[in-house]
Order: structure tokens, then C-alpha cells, then sequence
């Protein structure tokens, strides 16, 4: 009888492991571009910083929301870039790096010309990018797993090409029904 006891809390004690284990594929820019080249999927990208409380938050939160990191897996090429690293980052044909940053500093740093050219102006930022690597959008501010939901799915089934107005949007955000659990 201990033998099966001590088995089954093994196995449970494995799964419990293996399901806290399950996390975001997270892969670099250029690595997401190729990707795409061969089996084409939208791209997700969270664009941090390493001294941003909301971002940690949203990598603690939401990133960590077992329905976020499923769905994500599956429907997208995730991303996660540091937008004020010093990275060099080959993206549609272009060099991007940060040539003020200033490794001796801790807390803020210089701007990533990635970040720059996705216009980002506040962190965390989510950028979805269509399939051909075209930005769709940059989401601003920290998302809970029900509010990213809304945008993972907008952007996933393109619904975005309906929306023309505000009250399109709204309409589309009242209308939306969250599944994700969190």
C-alpha cells in the first residue's frame, strides 16, 4: 500500500511539474522572421524593459496564464525584446541597435532604433505583426490574460480589417466574450 502511495504522489508530483513548466516559446525577432518564411503565423512581440514594474507584472500575470500560454503557442510566433538593450537586430532588411546604450548603467537606458521605429512610447507595449512581419499594432500598458485575450484573438482571426470606427470598436469589445480563465 506505501508503494502506491509513494507512486501516485511521484506521478502527481511530475504532472504538477510538467504543467507549471508549460511556458511561452519566446524566440528572438530574426528567429520569428524566419519562421514565418516557412510556416507563415502572426507574430506577437513584448516589447520590456528590465526597470518596468508593469512588465514584470505582465510576465508574472499574464505570460505565466496557462489559457495565454497555450493559445499563444499555438496561434503565434512570440517575441520578447528589450527595448532599451543593446541587441543587434537584422528585421525586413534593416540593422537595428542601440548605439547610445550604456552598459553602466542600471535602470534606464538609451532607446533600442527598433523601438524607435515601432514608435513605442510607453512599456510595456505589445506589438502584433501580421504574417508577412507588417506591425499591426502596438498594444501600450500592462494586460491581464482577458484583456490580451481580446487582442490575441482581433488580430488572429482579423477582425481588425472590420473595425473602421470607434463605435466599431466598441461594439467589438462589448460583444467579446473571454474563454481564457485568470
Amino acid at each position: 500500500m506505501k508503494k502506491i502511495v509513494f507512486t501516485l504522489a511521484v506521478v502527481l508530483f511530475t504532472l504538477s511539474a510538467a504543467a507549471q513548466k508549460e511556458k511561452i516559446n519566446w524566440m528572438s525577432l530574426e528567429e520569428a522572421e524566419a519562421a514565418q518564411a516557412i510556416t507563415p503565423k502572426k507574430i506577437m512581440m513584448d516589447v520590456y524593459t528590465t526597470w518596468c514594474g508593469p512588465c514584470k507584472m505582465l510576465d508574472k500575470n499574464t505570460f505565466q496564464n496557462k489559457d495565454v500560454v497555450k493559445y499563444v503557442n499555438e496561434h503565434y510566433y512570440a517575441v520578447k525584446f528589450n527595448a532599451e538593450g543593446n541587441s543587434k537586430i537584422n528585421f525586413k532588411d534593416n540593422l537595428f541597435q542601440n548605439p547610445d546604450y550604456d552598459p553602466s548603467r542600471s535602470g534606464r537606458n538609451a532607446q533600442h532604433q527598433l523601438a524607435g521605429a515601432l514608435q513605442i512610447t510607453a512599456y510595456p507595449t505589445i506589438v502584433f505583426f501580421n504574417e508577412s512581419g507588417e506591425t499591426l499594432l502596438p498594444v501600450p500598458g500592462y494586460k491581464t490574460p482577458n484583456q490580451l485575450e481580446l487582442y490575441l484573438k482581433l488580430f488572429l482571426n482579423n477582425d481588425h480589417e472590420k473595425i473602421n470606427t470607434q463605435e466599431q470598436w466598441d461594439q467589438y469589445q462589448k460583444d467579446f466574450v473571454s474563454q481564457f480563465k485568470g
